[in-house]
């Protein structure tokens, strides 16, 4: 068994990056008065906190990390289609405009790969089947730089949209907030990120979750609505507890993008000499998602383990990261990045996820979108969308996850009906179901 040595890469993955900050940041200067909707900002919108950005760029000791899944992500597009319906507890349109402008922003996208940047990107998809015209930057000029120069000329620092959609917790995000507070614009977040995912994840970051708990606190209650994955993370959000209405809303599964994962098969188990029923995972290499597990698992059986994704091996990295990767059992192979991600799919067998916490795992999704058995630790979260024993097979203790893995090398049928179900139920996480809920979403607030 080659194990191959990786590609450094930049970290992939569901929604577990956060920038490395605790508690409610203080009150920036200049706080200004309300600032009519359309009206250009004015300077002390970029002292409330843009300029920080321009300069810094990200908070001290930030650290971003993206887990999950990787690869090929679409982006937005626009066009007209019927009017939607507000879901419940959302006020109905009494006027709907023939085009809504929503925001929809990453910050630090160019630097992140990953769930995150997945489910961001999945989002505009979706959107592009609706009558949602989507804007991915709220700066005037494209960033906050040279925004200074358009504030100056009068132009005005942020673009003009009808709604706020962050996805992200950072200073860019802050002042995007801030900025739909004054000048009355409906506020999205999105909560990607907890206490309870950013630990376990990188060196030092299980003793960062308990303080960053106060921070998200502030920063997600000031939202007019937060969207989040699952309703297990709504109930993470209501314990801190944030002071806003909080609406769950799957981060769907782009499965068009999965399409010709089977023509990387032979091509990517030769490259790392993988044979016979491959057992595998995607997405960042750290212990929350359960590296102990999969590596004793494979130490126990004989099958041959896969782990597609980056890692890091330097200081930063966890403890258990840095002891597995650089001393796999021999039927490990840790492939580093990869650059299509369709590639660890094709090539592996039996889907296994023993992550201890999740907000909802795209690359379970994405797994069940290729037709592939699932294994997964059982926590509430899984439950919460999948079945056992009709989806996927939820397991507790070792020796119940080693057993599954036995049923699934004995049983082809079982692999297969598992792998049957696991398509019809990632089917119903389409994004065309996700972009009529998230334009419902948009419009709620908006005519509200």
């Amino acid at each position: 068994m080659a194990v191959s040595g990786a590609d450094a890469g930049v970290p992939t993955g569901d929604e577990e990056s956060v920038a490395g900050v605790a508690g409610e940041p203080p009150e920036l200067p200049g706080e200004p008065e309300a600032v009519a909707l359309r009206e250009p900002a004015g300077e002390s919108d970029v002292l409330a906190g843009t300029v920080v950005i321009a300069s810094a760029r990200r908070l001290p000791g930030e650290r971003v990390q993206a887990v999950d899944s990787f690869g090929r992500d679409g982006h937005t597009g626009s066009r007209s289609v019927r009017p939607k319906t507000v879901p419940v507890g959302l006020s109905a349109a009494t006027s709907i405009p023939l085009v809504m402008r929503a925001l929809n922003y990453l910050e630090l996208e160019g630097h992140l790969r990953g769930g995150i940047l997945t489910a961001t990107r999945q989002q505009r998809t979706a959107l592009s089947t609706t009558d949602v015209e989507v804007v991915e930057t709220p700066w005037r000029a494209g960033n906050p730089v040279q925004s200074l120069g358009t504030l100056f000329a009068g132009e005005g620092y942020f673009t003009e949209f009808d709604l706020a959609h962050c996805n992200l917790v950072g200073p860019g995000s802050v002042a995007v907030a801030r900025h739909a507070k004054r000048a009355d614009i409906p506020l999205v977040l999105h909560a990607h990120v907890t206490r309870e995912d950013f630990a376990q994840s990188f060196r030092g970051s299980s003793t960062v979750a308990p303080a960053l708990e106060p921070y998200l606190r502030w920063f997600y209650s000031q939202a007019d609505l937060v969207l989040c994955p699952s309703d297990y993370t709504k109930g993470v959000l209501e314990s801190y507890p944030v002071d806003a209405p909080i609406h769950q809303i799957s981060n769907g599964v782009d499965v068009e993008s999965m399409q010709g994962y089977e023509q990387f098969r032979d091509e990517t188990r030769d490259r790392f000499d993988l044979d016979g029923m491959v057992v595998y995972a995607v997405g960042e290499v750290f212990e929350r998602k359960g590296l102990t597990m999969f590596c004793e698992l494979a130490k126990a059986t004989d099958y041959d383990f896969a782990w597609f994704g980056p890692y890091d091996e330097g200081p930063q990295a966890g403890k258990a990261t840095r002891k597995w990767v650089n001393d796999p059992p021999e039927n490990v192979t840790f492939t580093g990045f990869m650059e299509d991600k369709r590639a660890a799919f094709g090539a592996g067998d039996v889907y296994l996820f023993p992550a201890k916490v999740e907000n909802q795992g795209i690359a379970v999704l994405e797994a069940m979108a290729c037709g592939k058995p699932v294994v997964l630790r059982d926590i509430d979260v899984f439950r919460e969308f999948f079945e056992d024993g009709e989806d996927c097979l939820m397991c507790s203790t070792f020796e119940e996850f080693e057993a599954a893995l036995e049923r699934l090398a004995d049983n082809p049928e079982l692999r297969e009906r598992l792998g049957e179900n696991a398509l019809e139920t990632a089917e119903s996480h389409s994004l065309d179901r996700i972009g009529d809920e998230l334009a419902d979403v948009y419009r709620g607030l908006v005519e509200g």
